[in-house]
């Protein structure tokens, strides 16, 4: 059997941890910071969501690959984790209506994965520990790898949206729609324009370098700030977009690091967690209608709420509440909101899809507002 040709693999933690397991796919090595996901499905969605890109997965769920892959079920066009740590390995699936195997998939795009790895005791490790780099590899040669781990930067402070954005603007959806959102790439995932295209919106997405001149050519009724990779702090280019929208009281809205772009235009900062926040089962509650919610979420970084309750333009409209981080805020005099968590799913539960129609509202009312105006 195949199976038992794989090769030993292991998984190297920055502070030398070690676990031992085998190769799925190509042999060689991959480099990341190791993040777990909690989530029971939607696998072929995370790995190809661009905010884990430069991340090492490690999926919870105990069995990965078993209902192989649909060509439909992408988020991106290409895998975006650096590599992925797993329990048991599928390579064998049985959903009718899947085109092929993960293991397939993982050839094709050229991915790093390990198996057969103790994940219980990984989890507790960095859940304890903290979210680190780490190296997976079939090379067992610990000093070379351990001397290579140490060159691979920090989260903090990296830079990573421009690895997964569109080189050039693009269209999504019916261009007779009713509506115009200029949106800026730093990681969107598809289903976001997917929900905003059946809400009547035609999209003109940017890359993330793009000005605002250049999105406001487009002449839209809003603006949108998309998720993506790694620390916003360095997307000082998408922050100024962000000041000139909200100045001109232009409708926006942010989802994850577009929510934390929109705190730092306004002088509030972000921080790295200790873990961060990844899976589809996360308990929000919305302060505004006082209703929990079960979510999908992805991300490391988090606005600070200490600083964001001294702003007297913001209020508080979600919370965690696994530990009472900021998950939603908005501006009390501009049109302007935002969302640490990802309502568009894909996947996870379809709880906060009412954000994308609130999105709309604030756009409706507001081109209500500019006719009075102008008569």
């Amino acid at each position: 059997m195949k199976y038992t040709k794989r090769k030993k693999a292991i998984l190297l933690l920055a502070d030398g941890t070690i676990f031992e397991g085998k190769s799925i796919g190509k042999d060689g090595t991959a480099f990341g910071e190791i993040c777990f996901n909690t989530g029971m499905t939607g696998y072929q969605e995370i790995f190809t969501d661009p905010s884990y890109f430069g991340q090492i997965m490690l999926t919870t769920n105990a069995h990965i690959g078993n209902y192989g892959i649909n060509n439909e079920e992408i988020e991106s066009e290409s895998i975006k984790i650096a590599g992925l740590v797993c329990k048991n390995f599928s390579f064998n699936y049985s959903r009718d209506n899947a085109q092929n195997s993960l293991e397939k998939y993982f050839e094709e795009h050229n991915l790093m994965a390990i198996s057969d790895i103790d994940t219980r005791a990984v989890v507790r490790y960095i859940r304890n520990k903290g979210a680190m780099n780490a190296v997976i590899s079939t090379d067992t040669d610990i000093e070379v790898l351990t001397e290579k781990l140490k060159s691979v930067p920090n989260m903090v402070g990296l830079e990573l949206a421009s690895k997964v954005s569109t080189k050039e603007p693009y269209f999504f959806g019916d261009e007779n729609a009713p509506f115009k959102i200029s949106a800026l790439d730093i990681g969107i995932k598809k289903n976001i324009l997917r929900n905003l295209a059946k809400r009547g919106c035609y999209i003109k997405v940017f890359p993330y370098n793009a000005t605002f001149e250049e999105m406001n050519s487009f002449n839209p009724d809003g603006f949108f700030l998309s998720n993506g990779p790694g620390d916003p702090e360095p997307l000082k280019d998408a922050q100024q977009i962000a000041k000139e929208v909200i100045k001109r009281n232009i409708p926006l809205f942010g989802i994850c690091l577009g929510h934390q772009i929109i705190a730092l235009a306004n002088g509030i900062p972000t921080y790295k967690m200790h873990n961060g926040h990844r899976g589809i089962n996360h308990p929000i509650k919305n302060i505004i209608t006082g209703k929990g919610e079960i979510t999908s979420q992805n991300h490391g970084f988090v606005v600070s709420r200490e600083e964001l309750e001294k702003n007297e333009d913001f209020e508080i409209t979600h919370i965690h509440l696994n530990d009472n981080t900021i998950a939603g805020m908005r501006m009390k005099n501009k049109n302007c909101f935002s969302v640490q968590y990802h309502p568009e799913a894909s996947p996870g539960p379809h709880d906060s899809s009412y954000l994308f129609d609130e999105f709309i509202e604030n756009i409706k009312l507001s081109k209500e507002m500019n006719i009075k105006a102008i008569k």
